[in-house]
């Protein structure tokens, strides 16, 4: 139990206890949505996009299957009706899933065993242990439209499992990010290959969370992984931003 406190309190310090971490946030999402927009956040986490997002006055989907961290988003943003929770997550095909929970750090928790596989040999993850699992219910990207409507921004955040939430996509939306990790190289082409199979996408990348672009100009997807291949030997992730080109 201590644990678990532990890791959602490390959490909250990083994700909301930095001021300038939120303003930075909401003028860097300011160039995607807008007021009366809907947002999918998927992999909502503990919410510091929801917050940030709802500054800018868009109604936002918050996607999230720990137990722990839904506990944080619904005392947070339960009162809002502009806040839908969404206590699922998001994949290939409606069902079921195993969620694995790492305890202590509850941001590298994942429905993609290969991932945690492949990243469990990697340095900065040697104190990561994934302790428990969970069972939780499994909808599609095209089905949340459905419900929802069409988003202006998705983000896709899901430790490994982002060519799974894309497999359930069948069309391109105007705007959407998906984390990318060095380690993970070649799973991150494969998602943005996906990604170009929707429709006609521009790109830029945004290093470790520092809300800053890469380039100054955006680039084509070989623009995009001749950078990546710049910044695989570093090791510092970060996060691809996709907008529709006719969109921008």
């Amino acid at each position: 139990m201590l644990t678990r406190a532990w890791g959602i309190a490390r959490s909250l310090v990083i994700y909301h206890g930095q001021p300038g971490r939120h303003r930075r946030l909401v003028r860097f999402y300011g160039q995607f949505l807008g007021p009366g927009d809907v947002a999918f956040d998927i992999g909502a986490h503990v919410g510091s996009r929801v917050r940030a997002w709802r500054k800018l006055g868009a109604r936002v989907i918050a996607v999230e299957p720990q137990p722990d961290c839904l506990r944080v988003l619904r005392a947070f943003f339960g009162r809002d009706d502009q806040v839908v929770i969404a206590p699922i997550a998001v994949g290939a095909a409606p069902g079921t899933a195993q969620l694995a929970l790492s305890t202590a750090t509850p941001t590298v928790s994942t429905l993609s065993t290969t991932w945690r596989d492949t990243v469990a040999t990697d340095r900065s993850f040697a104190k990561v242990r994934w302790d428990r699992t969970v069972e939780v219910r499994v909808t599609t990207l095209d089905d949340m439209i459905k419900e929802y409507g069409e988003p202006a921004f998705c983000k896709i955040d899901v430790e490994g499992f982002e060519a799974d939430v894309l497999a359930g996509l069948s069309r391109p939306v105007r705007a959407l990010s998906f984390e990318y990790l060095p380690m993970a190289h070649e799973a991150g082409l494969a998602v943005l290959g996906q990604v170009e199979s929707l429709g006609g996408y521009e790109y830029n990348y945004s290093p470790v969370e520092t809300m800053r672009w890469a380039r100054s100009q955006w680039m084509t997807a070989g623009e995009l992984v001749a950078l990546l291949g710049e910044v695989r030997p570093t090791g510092r992730s970060g996060d691809v931003y996709a907008r529709l080109v006719s969109a921008s």
